[in-house]
């Protein structure tokens, strides 16, 4: 245990003397916070507060689940407020140590943790995954598109939902072949895996493959540019990864969500959706050749339509039944 503690100690002493007992702290969770996915988007929202600010921070890169609980309670009891904590993994964790400390507070990323001194910043993830389903659908030459999930949860399976929603709504034929990395947090890691998949599903005839699987994804995609297929990118945008590869990126702003906590800091709930500028479907000049006009139009068209209601978007963690897969 002394051992694993010793680079959070490390961390902590880079608390600077005079006013930084009101400095912000930010775990990341398992991955790191360059795993060019979900972590890396919420330390592009830290860095853009520092820049901003030109104040310091805290951090701490959790490599062993046992680290949670003492890297949040180290945290509070040098005072760093407020204390954001990345994933919903660490959702438990971040609900005992804020009880603790009652007058410091707490943010939980992707997690729900109902204390008067936490802000909890959930996304709709639902709503973003419908549109890079729209594109999958309208990119597909076979009308199989496929989808890897990681740790087979419900949040991924929300994934999923909204995905299949867009493309049998754009192709009412479309088929989605879908598969899962595992049952345990070793699933968002799993490149290997991720490409066995990927290979497994463009031998059935899948020609786009969503990926919400973390570093896992990476494998995804370096098979569909073996492949000569298309991928999708989530959380970060990704299209830079295999350039001619990625179609787009689901992207989920945590970025967003770490920038909102500490430049706001409001205790509750709050969704992020595509009306919030929380999720959406990355365009850039990785994807450009990729994206035609009229494609584009169809996904303004598609998000415009989500955010004025006209279209709703079956979030499979509040109705379970809403997809069956």
């Amino acid at each position: 245990m002394a051992l694993s503690m010793r680079p959070l100690f490390a961390v902590l002493a880079l608390l600077v003397s005079g006013s930084t007992l009101a400095a912000p702290a930010v775990i990341f969770d398992m991955g790191g916070k360059f795993d060019k996915s979900f972590n890396e988007s919420g330390y592009r929202g830290v860095e853009k507060w520092k820049a901003e600010t030109g104040k310091n921070y805290l951090e701490f890169e959790i490599s062993n689940e046992t680290q949670r609980v003492q890297a949040l309670r180290r945290m509070a009891e040098r005072g760093a407020s407020p204390i954001i904590s990345i994933g919903f993994a660490q959702a438990s964790a971040l609900e005992q140590v804020a009880r603790e400390f009652p007058k410091i507070q707490f943010a939980i990323i992707d997690g729900v943790v109902n204390l008067p001194n936490v802000a909890s910043i959930t996304f709709k993830e639902h709503e973003g995954s419908y549109l890079v389903g729209v594109a999958a659908a309208l990119k597909s030459k076979s009308g199989k598109v496929g989808f890897v999930g990681g740790m087979d949860i419900p949040l991924i399976r929300k994934f999923l939902c909204g995905y299949e929603q867009g493309a049998k709504a754009t192709n009412p034929k479309a088929e989605v072949l879908a598969n899962m990395t595992g049952t345990t947090a070793t699933a968002w890691n799993d490149p290997t895996r991720g490409a066995e998949l990927a290979k497994a599903q463009f031998a059935k005839g899948v020609d786009v493959i969503f990926a919400a699987a973390g570093g896992t994804g990476n494998g995804v995609y370096q098979a569909a540019k073996d492949a000569g297929k298309l991928a999708i990118g989530v959380d970060s945008n990704q299209n830079h990864l295999q350039p001619g590869t990625m179609l787009t990126s689901m992207l989920k702003r945590v970025d967003v969500a770490v920038y909102g906590v500490l430049k706001d800091f409001k205790p509750g709930v709050r969704a992020l959706g595509l009306k919030e500028e929380g999720v959406a479907a990355a365009m850039d000049e990785h994807n450009a050749k990729l994206v035609d006009a009229a494609l584009k139009a169809k996904l303004d068209a598609a998000r415009a339509d989500i955010v004025a209601g006209k279209i709703k978007v079956n979030d499979a963690m509040a109705d379970p039944a809403a997809c069956k897969k």
